[in-house]
């Protein structure tokens, strides 16, 4: 299979950063905007409510299910957008780590946001994203 997204680093910028600086995908690529992927079960029930890990572990395996139905995967991410509802930078840690982690290797452009409240009951985390692949 074609690698649909490029990784670009950046010699220049910070290496603290644990992600790529920028990402690009052949001009023949389709594009999929993601809605945000929320930590809701099959019922649309909010889980792991108080836990900004394991909300953000459910927001990536509903964003694997989403991909899936539109005929990609992880892999053909090529920017993420993770909100953590939280002032402190420890819960925007604990839910950038599981992100990251599920990413593996490839930690695409990422913006880590707290943000005051998000749009169901007990949400925590979301994550928006975009994929390119080629069909």
């Amino acid at each position: 299979m074609a690698k649909n997204v490029t990784l670009i680093r950046s010699a220049t910028l910070s290496d603290v950063a644990e992600y790529a600086y920028a990402a690009t995908a052949p001009a023949e690529a389709r594009l999929i905007f993601l809605a945000g992927s929320c930590p809701l079960d099959e019922n649309g029930a909010t889980v792991g409510v108080g836990d900004h890990a394991e909300q953000a572990a459910r927001c990536v395996a509903n964003l694997r299910t989403a991909l899936a139905d539109a005929g990609a995967r992880i892999e053909d991410v090529i920017s993420t957008r993770v909100l953590v509802a939280s002032t402190s930078q420890r819960d925007l840690v604990a839910a950038w780590e599981v992100v990251r982690d599920a990413f593996g290797e490839h930690d695409v452009p990422s913006t880590l946001i707290g943000v005051t409240v998000l749009g169901y009951a007990d949400q925590l985390v979301e994550i928006e994203a975009v994929a390119a692949v080629v069909d």
